[in-house]
């Protein structure tokens, strides 16, 4: 790993934090103890610049960080990696075998499939010894809670996704610090389009679950 690369995804890390840092909340008053987390947005792009297997360095990172200035346990970084790798590695991953806007998309979309399924099986196994709680008051959670907060949760980083990555790679080749084979594939406005629909009804189905609206 070269020095531009290192510094390409330390500069990257440090953006997932902030945003982590600064946009955090519940979204599903079911699951009240589960927030919000757009790390994976800057996660899923580094994937898509450089592989899944920077997703997952980069998961690492950010978990270890975020268990530092949040608190928490090693549980706490388990379910962190595997929440943000079941979305950004895969979807890194079929980009990178699929090298075009339509592997983009499936990729996305194959992350928030793969972060439901895995979460409703970590939640199962994990949630009742972190909260003491036992496995039947989970499996009750499942269906008004757990599914609709990683659907939402992931939905929404895939749509943000869609019309960031664009700006974020220019700005990194801007700067020289991403050459200009690496994330080069050019994004078109109906991925603006979709991003920006695909955020909104996550967003109005968040207020609805919420009661704002």
């Amino acid at each position: 790993m070269n020095t531009k690369k290192i510094t390409t995804i330390g500069i990257l890390c440090a953006m997932a934090v902030v945003i982590n840092v600064l946009v955090h909340f519940p979204m599903v008053p079911a699951v009240s103890f589960l927030s919000y987390d757009p790390k994976d947005i800057v996660i899923v792009i580094g994937g898509f610049i450089y592989g899944p297997m920077v997703s997952l360095l980069m998961s690492g990172i950010t978990s270890v960080l975020e268990l530092m200035y949040r608190g928490g346990t090693i549980l706490d970084v388990v379910m962190n990696m595997v929440s943000t790798c079941a979305f950004a590695c895969t979807a890194a991953f079929i980009y990178k075998k699929l090298h075009t806007k339509k592997g983009a998309l499936i990729g996305l979309v194959s992350g928030v499939i793969c972060t439901v399924i895995m979460m409703v099986i970590w939640n199962y196994i994990v949630t009742p010894i972190y909260y003491g709680m036992p496995r039947e008051a989970v499996i009750a959670m499942m269906v008004p809670g757990i599914i609709p907060f990683n659907l939402l949760k992931s939905g929404l980083n895939a749509g943000i996704t869609l019309f960031l990555y664009k700006p974020v790679v220019s700005a990194l080749r801007y700067t020289n610090l991403v050459d200009k084979k690496e994330g080069s594939e050019n994004k078109y406005l109906g991925f603006l389009i979709l991003g920006l629909f695909i955020c909104a009804t996550v967003i109005f189905a968040v207020m609805a679950i919420q009661g704002i609206i």
